[in-house]
């Protein structure tokens, strides 16, 4: 089934406009969500604004929005303040720089959104995947729409684009402000068994197919099987792990790794058995031959 369209936007890219179509990038359908419900009767709980002042219920139309400037000190803007602050949807994606792809760390990506070609902007849309295919650039843009203004990354990706909505600077938390003690240094032996295990799983590409939600897939038969009315048993929580020597867990963790690629390998050494055995063939036919 076709993806739905939830917007449109034009790519500024010099003098060029290049229409296209919105898409959102995720499957709704894939969250679980619950409603709150009184455990007396089972009925669903609707929210409410208590005033904390008087302590009566508050009705929406009752309501307006301030920012507290200082400890219980707040502001009032009005409706139309707010409005009139709001940034003008342009719904337009001006390209302002390139960068190269690796410049923008996945930190930065809040979320992203496909963007398909719209009507009549086939052979630009085409042509900026093309140049930034062969160039190794993604291009930084701003964009405004429902009233905010965004700065968006804009990549190809597979056979159209694709935008990232980054977060601004000063909504990234420094690093400087983890707390790091003094760690210890590691041994070269360690490194090198930790490079071992690294090794023995790597893949040249991610594939994401090969991972599941266990936990909602979990919730979903537990749903499930409550609907159906059976009874439910639930398993036994992990033990806790220990903490054991470092060099021992490695050793150990070489060991599985060992284990696993072995049961992987004996359908590969058998066909290249096979393989050498049908080169060597033709070698034994042309030595019977001279003989």
């Amino acid at each position: 089934m076709p993806a739905r369209s939830i917007g449109t936007a034009t790519i500024s890219f010099g003098l060029v406009s290049i229409p296209t179509k919105l898409y959102t990038t995720n499957e709704s359908s894939g969250d679980i969500h619950f409603n709150m419900l009184h455990d007396a009767d089972g009925a669903r709980l609707k929210q409410q604004y208590i005033c904390t002042k008087c302590n009566e219920v508050v009705d929406r139309d009752h309501t307006v929005k301030g920012y507290e400037h200082a400890k219980g000190q707040y502001v009032v803007l009005s409706a139309d303040e707010l409005k009139a602050l709001d940034a003008v949807a342009t719904q337009t994606i001006a390209l302002e720089e390139f960068v190269p792809a690796s410049a923008v760390d996945p930190l930065y990506v809040e979320k992203s959104y496909y963007l398909g070609p719209d009507k009549g902007g086939e052979r630009a849309y085409k042509l900026i995947h093309d140049a930034m295919l062969e160039t190794g650039l993604v291009g930084i843009a701003s964009y405004s729409a429902r009233g905010k203004q965004y700065i968006v990354a804009l990549r190809p990706y597979q056979s159209g684009l694709i935008i990232h909505q980054l977060r601004y600077a000063q909504e990234v938390k420094p690093w400087a402000e983890v707390p790091i003690p003094d760690l210890p240094e590691i041994k070269p032996a360690e490194i090198g068994l930790a490079k071992q295990i690294i090794q023995q799983i790597a893949h040249e590409t991610f594939s994401p197919e090969r991972y599941k939600d266990e936990v909602s897939e979990r919730m979903m038969d537990l749903i499930n099987k409550k609907v159906e009315g059976q009874e439910i048993t639930l398993a036994p929580e992990a033990p806790a792990g220990k903490v054991i020597d470092l060099m021992e867990a490695l050793k150990a963790s070489l060991g599985m790794s060992k284990t696993a690629e072995v049961e992987r390998k004996p359908a590969l050494a058998a066909e290249s058995g096979a393989a050498a055995e049908s080169e060597a063939a033709p070698k034994k036919k042309a030595a019977a031959k001279k003989k």
